[in-house]
C-alpha cells in the first residue's frame, strides 16, 4: 500500500514515442476535400469568433456602431473584412455622386452639391455642351445685322450731338470772323482776314490792336466750346452703357435657349437649379467681357477662351459612381490626411499662388460615403492630425476640409474652405491589440465610435470544417498561380506546414499568408522541372531552400559548438553543469540552439545570484525565473531551518539580452546538481520553466530547441542515449521534423516529457529522488536528502547554530 501511495506522489517521467511526436491530419477528409469543387468556393478557415462579430457590425445601422478589427497581421483579416463586406453590399444602393461647383457670391467658398448616382457625369457632359455652345453663338452672335445696327444707331446718337456742339461754336466763331478748324480729334481756330483764314506769319503782320482783338476772340471762343461740350464724359457713358446694355440683352438672347433646355432638363434637382440661376448673370457678364469681341486683330485663342469657361462652370466631380456599384468598399494604406480627408491643390500664375474649386481633389473619405472605410490603425494613429479630424467626421456625420491642417506653408496665399459634405461611413480599423487596448485607455470617444470588436485568432482548431476550408483555399491558390494541380501528399505536407507554424498537433495557423508564401517558392521549383503538376517533393525543396537561405547564423553557431568554440558535451556527466535549450530569432529566421548552464554554490548568504541579471545581460522575465529558484528551495526543503546559502547561475558563453524563463528548470537542475555533487548526464538537454511548488511549465518554440539539440548529437554521432527533456504539456506542441521522429522511432534519440521537477532530476541525474515520509524526511541517499543536508550544513556554518 506504502509503495502504491510513493507511486502517485511523484510519478516517473514520461519517454515520447515517434507517434506522439507529430500530429496525423485526417488523410481521408484531405482526399475528400481534394475530390470536392465545392471546396473551391472556400473563402476563409476558420475564425468564427471574428466572423460572427463581423455580421453583426456590418449588419447593424446605427451611429458607432464601427469596427476595430484585432489581431496580427497576415492571419487573414484584410481577406476576411473585404469578402463579407463585398457580399455585404452586392444589394445596397449606390451612394449620391458629389461635386463642387463655384460660388459666384464667394469664390473661396465652393457649394457642394450631390446627385444621384451616375448624373454628375451627365451633369459635366451637359457643362461641356452649354460650353460648345456658348463658343458656337459668340461672338457670332454679335456680327448680326440687327446687333451691328443697334451699335451704328448708337453711335449716330453720339455722334450727332457731338456734332451739333461743334456746328453751334462754329457758327458762332463765323460770325466773328474766326475759321474752326477739326483734324485727328482736336480742334483749332484761326483768324480770318479779308474772308481768307491768315497763318502764323500773316497774323503777326497784324497791327497789335487787331492781334489783341483776335487772342481775346479765340479765348472767348475756347470757353464756349468747352461750355458746349462739358457734357461730353456723360455723353460717352450714356454710350458705352448703352452699348454695354445692347451687349448683355445680346448675350441673354443667345444664353437663355441655352439654359432654359438645362433647367428642363434638372427642373427636378432643386440644387442644380439653383446653381444654374445663380450661373446665368454671371455667364452674360463673361460672354460680355471675353466672347464679345469688337477687335478682330486682338482675337483670343480659342483653347484659352474654354479655359477660362471650363474654369468657372464646370463642375468638379469628387465622387461619382454607377447606378449599379453598390456601396463602395474603400482601402486607404496610407492614411494620411490628405488621403483620407481631401486636399486643395495650387498652382502658379505669375508668380502668385493661386487655386480655386477646380483643383479640390478627393480623399478616402470622399470615396467611400456611404459605404465602408477600411484602415490601418497603427499606420493612421502615427499620422498628425488624422485620428481627431476621423472622430470628429464620425461624431458630427460631416465631411470638412480643413486648409489649417494639410496646406501648411500657404497661410498668405488664396485658400479655399469647401462647404462641408454629409458623411455617412462604416469605418473597419485594422489594428494590432496593443494599439486597441491603448485606445480604450486613453481615448473616451474611443468606445462611442468603435462600438464593435472583431478578434481574430493566432490559432484555429483544426476539426472537419477548417480542413476542407484550408484544402479549398489551398486549391483555389494553386489555380491562381497557373498550376493544374496539387498531389495529395504535398497537400498533406502543408497541412503540416501550418500545424508546425502554430506549434500544436491539433490547431492550424491563422497566418495562412506564410502557406500562400510556401506554395509560391514550391511553384518555383515546379517551373524548374517543367511540369504544372505540384508535389510534395516541391514543397521539401522550397522549405530547405529557405532554410539554407535563412540559415547563416544557425549554422555559424552550430559550427562554433563543432569546434569546441562554444563548449557543450553530449556524453559524460558533469557536476553543475546542464545543457539548456534556447531559440534564437532573428528576421524570419527562427532556430534552437543549446547553451550550457552551470551553478556553483558556497557557505555564505547571498543567495541565488544570476550572473545575467548582474551584468544587465538578463531580462526582467528570465530574471524572475530565477528569482523562482530561492523559493522552490526554501518551500522544498529549508521548511524547519533557515534557507542560507550563496550561489551563482549562469548561462555560458551568452554574450547577448536575454529573456523568458524557459531555462529555469535547466538552472535549477545546474543549482541542485552543485548544491548536492550530483553529475548530471551532459547527452540530455532540458528546457521548462518552474513555479515555487516544482511543476514544470510549458515554454515556447519547443520544436526549434529540440531539432538544436539533434542537429548537434546527429553530428557528433547518435550514441543512444542522447534526448532531451521537456515539459509535459508541450507534447501537444510537437510537430518535430522527420529526421527527429525516425531517430526516436529507431531508439537513437530520447524525448522525455516531466511534470514536477523530481521527475527531471531523476531523468538527468539517473538516481532516486526521494518522496517526503510522513515524519517530514527524505529516505537517505537520495537527491532530496542530499539537498536538505547539504542546506543544513551551510546553515550551520553561517548562522553558528546548531541544526538537526
Amino acid at each position: 500500500m506504502k509503495d502504491s501511495v510513493l507511486a502517485y506522489l511523484m510519478p516517473h517521467a514520461t519517454e515520447l514515442t515517434h507517434q506522439q511526436l507529430t500530429a496525423k491530419p485526417s488523410r481521408q477528409r484531405i482526399n475528400l476535400a481534394m475530390k470536392d469543387d465545392r471546396a473551391l468556393n472556400s473563402t476563409f478557415i476558420g475564425q468564427n469568433r471574428a466572423r460572427e462579430a463581423l455580421k453583426f457590425g456590418l449588419g447593424i445601422d446605427a451611429r458607432g456602431y464601427n469596427l476595430y478589427v484585432m489581431g496580427e497581421a497576415a492571419t487573414g483579416r484584410f481577406t476576411l473584412v473585404h469578402e463579407h463586406i463585398a457580399s455585404h453590399v452586392s444589394n445596397m444602393p449606390s451612394p449620391d455622386d458629389w461635386c463642387y461647383i463655384n460660388n459666384f457670391e464667394d469664390e473661396r467658398e465652393p457649394y457642394a452639391l450631390h446627385l444621384p448616382a451616375g448624373d454628375s457625369r451627365k451633369l459635366l457632359k451637359d457643362m461641356n455642351g452649354l460650353i460648345d455652345e456658348l463658343l458656337d453663338t459668340f461672338p457670332a452672335a454679335f456680327d448680326n445685322p440687327g446687333y451691328q445696327r443697334k451699335k451704328a444707331n448708337i453711335k449716330r446718337q453720339f455722334d450727332k450731338r457731338y456734332e451739333k456742339a461743334i456746328e453751334d461754336v462754329e457758327q458762332f466763331a463765323q460770325s466773328q470772323d474766326v475759321a474752326l478748324y477739326e483734324e485727328n480729334g482736336t480742334i483749332s481756330f484761326a483768324p480770318i482776314v479779308k474772308g481768307k483764314p491768315v497763318n502764323d506769319e500773316e497774323f503777326a503782320k497784324l497791327s497789335e490792336p487787331q492781334r489783341q482783338h483776335f487772342y481775346d476772340l479765340i479765348n472767348q471762343l475756347e470757353d464756349r466750346l468747352s461750355e458746349q461740350l462739358l457734357e461730353l464724359p456723360q455723353w460717352k457713358r450714356e454710350s458705352s452703357e448703352m452699348q454695354r446694355k445692347l451687349k448683355k440683352e445680346t448675350a441673354e438672347l443667345g444664353i437663355k435657349p441655352v439654359l432654359k433646355e438645362l433647367e428642363h432638363k434638372y427642373a427636378g434637382d432643386l440644387g442644380i437649379l439653383k446653381s444654374l440661376r445663380q450661373l446665368k448673370p454671371h455667364l452674360v457678364e463673361t460672354v460680355v467681357e471675353i466672347l464679345a469681341e469688337e477687335n478682330k486683330e486682338e482675337k483670343q485663342d480659342e483653347y484659352d477662351k474654354r479655359s477660362v469657361l471650363e474654369e468657372q462652370y464646370l463642375p468638379n466631380i469628387l465622387v461619382s459612381h454607377d447606378i449599379n456599384d453598390g456601396a463602395p468598399v474603400v482601402y486607404e494604406p496610407n492614411p494620411t490626411y490628405q488621403n483620407l480627408f481631401g486636399r486643395v491643390e495650387y498652382t502658379n500664375v505669375q508668380g502668385s499662388v493661386f487655386t480655386n474649386y477646380r483643383m479640390i481633389r478627393p480623399g478616402a473619405l470622399h470615396k467611400a460615403n456611404g459605404g465602408y472605410l477600411l484602415l490601418d490603425a497603427d499606420k493612421m494613429i502615427q499620422q498628425p492630425y488624422v485620428w481627431e479630424a476621423l472622430k470628429l467626421a464620425l461624431m458630427h456625420g460631416e465631411l470638412k476640409m480643413d486648409p489649417n491642417q494639410h496646406d501648411i506653408g500657404m497661410v498668405n496665399s488664396m485658400t479655399l474652405t469647401p462647404q462641408s459634405i454629409p458623411v455617412k461611413v462604416k469605418v473597419v480599423l485594422m489594428g494590432s491589440r496593443e494599439l486597441y487596448y491603448n485606445l480604450q485607455d486613453y481615448e473616451d470617444e474611443f468606445d462611442e465610435l468603435f462600438r464593435v470588436l472583431v478578434d481574430f485568432d493566432y490559432e484555429i482548431p483544426l476539426d472537419k470544417v477548417t480542413l476542407f476550408d484550408f484544402v479549398g483555399r489551398v486549391r483555389s491558390q494553386i489555380k491562381d498561380m497557373g498550376l493544374e494541380s496539387i498531389s495529395v501528399r504535398a497537400m498533406y505536407r502543408l497541412v503540416e506546414f501550418s500545424l508546425r507554424l502554430a506549434e500544436h498537433q491539433h490547431r492550424l495557423s491563422a497566418r495562412f499568408a506564410d502557406v500562400i508564401e510556401l506554395l509560391h517558392e514550391a511553384r518555383y521549383f515546379c517551373s524548374q522541372e517543367q511540369t504544372l503538376a505540384l508535389d510534395v517533393s516541391h514543397i521539401e525543396t522550397a522549405l530547405e531552400a529557405k532554410t539554407r537561405r535563412s540559415g547563416r547564423i544557425s549554422q555559424a553557431l552550430l559550427d562554433d559548438i563543432k569546434e569546441g568554440q562554444i563548449l557543450i558535451e553530449t556524453e559524460g556527466e558533469a557536476i553543475g553543469k546542464v545543457n539548456g535549450l534556447t531559440v534564437l530569432e532573428i528576421g524570419d529566421s527562427l532556430f534552437g540552439t543549446p547553451a550550457r548552464i552551470s551553478s556553483t554554490v558556497y557557505a555564505g548568504a547571498n543567495g541565488v545570484v544570476d550572473i545575467e541579471r548582474e551584468v544587465e545581460l538578463g531580462r526582467p522575465i528570465h530574471s524572475k525565473g530565477v528569482m523562482l529558484l530561492t523559493g522552490y528551495l526554501g518551500h522544498k526543503y529549508a521548511q524547519w531551518f533557515p534557507l542560507t546559502l550563496s550561489a551563482n547561475i549562469a548561462i555560458e558563453q551568452s554574450y547577448g539580452q536575454i529573456d523568458g524563463d524557459s531555462a529555469s528548470l535547466a538552472e535549477l537542475v545546474a543549482l541542485i546538481s552543485a548544491l548536492t555533487l550530483t553529475p548530471v548526464k551532459q547527452e540530455l538537454a532540458v528546457t521548462g520553466s518552474i513555479n515555487q511548488y516544482g511543476q514544470v511549465q510549458s515554454v515556447g518554440g519547443v520544436n526549434e530547441k529540440i531539432e538544436g539539440f539533434y542537429k548537434l548529437c546527429a553530428h557528433r554521432g547518435l550514441t543512444g542515449n542522447q534526448g532531451v527533456v521537456i515539459p509535459k504539456s508541450n507534447q501537444v506542441n510537437l510537430m518535430l521534423e522527420k529526421e527527429v521522429i525516425q531517430s526516436v522511432k529507431q531508439g537513437r534519440f530520447h524525448i522525455y516529457a516531466v511534470e514536477t521537477v523530481d521527475q527531471a532530476l531523476a531523468v538527468l541525474m539517473n538516481r532516486d529522488v526521494g518522496v517526503l515520509s510522513s515524519r517530514g524526511r527524505y529516505p537517505k541517499g537520495t537527491i532530496n536528502s542530499l539537498a536538505v543536508n547539504r542546506l543544513q550544513q551551510i546553515a550551520h556554518i553561517v548562522n553558528g547554530s546548531d541544526q538537526d
